[in-house]
C-alpha cells in the first residue's frame, strides 16, 4: 500500500486523471487518487511493481519529481476498486483563496500562500514539549477520539471544512489570550495540517509549524518509550487504526455509519454487526436498518463462500 500527496500546480488535471486510471487499471491497483489543479492525493494498494508503476507516472509530471510515498504491507487487498477522481481541492477546506503553490506563471510564492514551517518527528518532540507551543490536532473528532498527542487541542471538527470557522471563533481568541510563541499543527499524513498552516499564515498568524509526514511518520521514527503519542491512529482503509508499531489495533468500523468502534463499543446493546452502533443507533430508520441487515447477511454469505460482498463498507478515501 502507498499513500502520497503533493501540493503543486497541475496544468491539465483531466488528462493526468485519465493517464492514472489507465495505468492503475492495467496494474490491477485499487484505492482512490484525487487530482486537482492544486495537486494530487491518493492511497493505492496492489503489487509492489504495480504501485511503483503508478508512482513513476506521477514523478514524471512537472512539480512531482520528488514525490514521496508512505508505504506499508497488507495481507489482503484493502480496497474494493480503483477510483481516480477530479476535484476542486485534494483535501477539502472550502476556501478557494488558499493556494499553497503559485500559479504556473509566477516564479515565487507569496508568504501568505506558503504553509508553515515543516518539522521532522525528532524535532517535533522538543517543539510540543515546550509550554509556549500551542499544539493543535487538525483531524476530525472521531479520529481524535482514538488517540492524539498529549496536551493537544481538539477543535471538535466533523469535517475539515469547519477548520476556518473554528479558527475565527475559537483559535483567534485563544491565541489572543494565551499569546503562544508557536502553533504546532498535525494530522495523519501531513496533508491537512500543511493546508491548515497555509490558511493560518494567510490570516496573519505567526510562528506556525506542522508535523512533516504526519502522525504516521512520527510513529515510524520515534521509539515508543520516547513518544508523546497516546492511543491509536485512525487510517482511511480497512485496517481502521494503527498502534505505535504501525500494526492494526483493536478498532473496527461500523458498517452502517462508517465510524470506528472499540472492543468496548462492540459489547454495547446498541451494536448489531452491520446494522447499528452507539454512534448511529438513532440516526437511521427501521427501513434503513432492514436494508443494512440484508447487506450484512449477503456479506456474511459471500465470506462463507470465500468471496467478498461488493456492498460491504471499506475504507479507501485519502484523508478528507
Amino acid at each position: 500500500m502507498a499513500a502520497f500527496y503533493r501540493f503543486t500546480p497541475i496544468p491539465q488535471p483531466a488528462e493526468l486523471r485519465q493517464q492514472l486510471l489507465q495505468v492503475g487499471q492495467a496494474a490491477e491497483l485499487r484505492g482512490t487518487v484525487l487530482v486537482a489543479a492544486e495537486g494530487v492525493n491518493g492511497t493505492i494498494c496492489g503489487s509492489a511493481a504495480g504501485v511503483e508503476t503508478l508512482l513513476e507516472l506521477l514523478r514524471c509530471q512537472s512539480g512531482l519529481a520528488g514525490l514521496e510515498a508512505r508505504t506499508s504491507w497488507c495481507g489482503v487487498q484493502a480496497f474494493h476498486r480503483l477510483k481516480v477522481r477530479l476535484k476542486r481541492e485534494i483535501v477539502t477546506m472550502g476556501c478557494a483563496a488558499v493556494q499553497l503553490t503559485p500559479p504556473p506563471a509566477e516564479e515565487t510564492a507569496t508568504p501568505a500562500s506558503r504553509p508553515g514551517t515543516p518539522v521532522l518527528p525528532q524535532a517535533w518532540q522538543e517543539l510540543i514539549a515546550d509550554p509556549t507551543t500551542l499544539v493543535i490536532d487538525t483531524r476530525n473528532s472521531y479520529e481524535v477520539a482514538l488517540g492524539s498527542f498529549t496536551g493537544a487541542i481538539d477543535p471538535g471538527l466533523e469535517s475539515f471544512r469547519e477548520f476556518p470557522l473554528w479558527v475565527d471563533q475559537q483559535l483567534a481568541p485563544l491565541v489572543e489570550a494565551r499569546r503562544p510563541e508557536r502553533l504546532a499543527l498535525f494530522c495523519t499524513g501531513g496533508i491537512r495540517c500543511e493546508k491548515a498552516t497555509a490558511y493560518l499564515r494567510q490570516q496573519g498568524f505567526e510562528g506556525v509549524h506542522h508535523l512533516q509526514g504526519g502522525i504516521l511518520r512520527y510513529l515510524e521514527e520515534v521509539p515508543t518509550e520516547q513518544s508523546h503519542w497516546q492511543g491509536e491512529c485512525y487510517v482511511f482503509d480497512q485496517r481502521v487504526a494503527l498502534n505505535h508499531r504501525l500494526e492494526p489495533g483493536g478498532f473496527s468500523l461500523c458498517h452502517a455509519c462508517g465510524l470506528p468502534l472499540s472492543p468496548a463499543d462492540r459489547q454495547l446493546d446498541s451494536y448489531v454487526q452491520g446494522v447499528s452502533c452507539r454512534h448511529c443507533r438513532d440516526r437511521f430508520s427501521d427501513a434503513d436498518r432492514a436494508r443494512f441487515a440484508e447487506r450484512q447477511r449477503q456479506s456474511t454469505l459471500a465470506a462463507s463462500r470465500g468471496g467478498r460482498h461488493i456492498g460491504a463498507r471499506a475504507g479507501g478515501s485519502p484523508c478528507p
